[in-house]
């Protein structure tokens, strides 16, 4: 809880000494950016649920990366709505900025705690045991060693098993953040709207 705070901390903190919003605007940009940062977290989720369904059945891998690729125009469709709804259609490269980062940050929160309550409780090693197998096919294993990643690999797969359910969770909420942080730059620059003064 203390990353959620020190986090809306430095983003309230920035744009609000541009001078972009007010105190209480700011609690609308958080306001709105959880509601979809939660349904944020169920396409997470789902991708979630079909990258593990995807590890032996190739249309679920197809359906994790439709989801992955959808997630930025999700975003965007979200501060649109956020910006034509909650601000009257007007909405700065800022403020849009923030929104994204706000929503992927709720999102990941959501999101790994989903993942650490799958990998602590119903995983039971079936991740790392169907990454294992698959890698020791033999077209897979000679790929691998006409490569010379054997060593790599097989370092890899024991830095995986001995990963903690927690682990999965941080690396994933901190790679999500980071998107967010990145996909929010494009995302906001493009939703950007400002209403001309007459």
């Amino acid at each position: 809880m203390q990353e959620n705070a020190y986090f809306c901390t430095v983003i309230h903190y920035y744009i609000t000494k541009r001078r972009d919003v007010t105190a209480p605007e700011y609690r609308q940009l958080k306001a709105f950016a959880r509601v979809d940062g939660a349904l944020l977290a169920v396409l997470m989720i789902a991708c979630f649920a079909c990258y593990i369904a995807g590890l032996t059945s190739p249309l679920y891998g197809f359906l994790s990366i439709v989801a992955i690729v959808m997630m930025p125009f999700f975003a965007g469709i979200r501060l649109k709505r956020f910006r034509d709804t909650g601000l009257e259609g007007s909405i700065s490269f800022m403020r849009g900025w923030a929104y994204i980062c706000l929503m992927f940050f709720y999102g990941g929160l959501i999101f790994a705690l989903a993942q650490y309550a799958y990998m602590a409780y119903m995983d039971k090693g079936y991740l790392v045991m169907t990454i294992t197998n698959i890698l020791a096919l033999p077209e897979n294993a000679e790929v691998i060693k006409q490569l010379g990643m054997a060593d790599q690999v097989s370092e890899s797969i024991h830095m995986l098993q001995a990963m903690r359910p927690i682990d999965f969770a941080l690396n994933m909420l901190t790679t999500i953040i980071m998107g967010g942080i990145m996909l929010g730059l494009p995302i906001a620059a493009i939703m950007k709207k400002v209403k001309v003064e007459n």
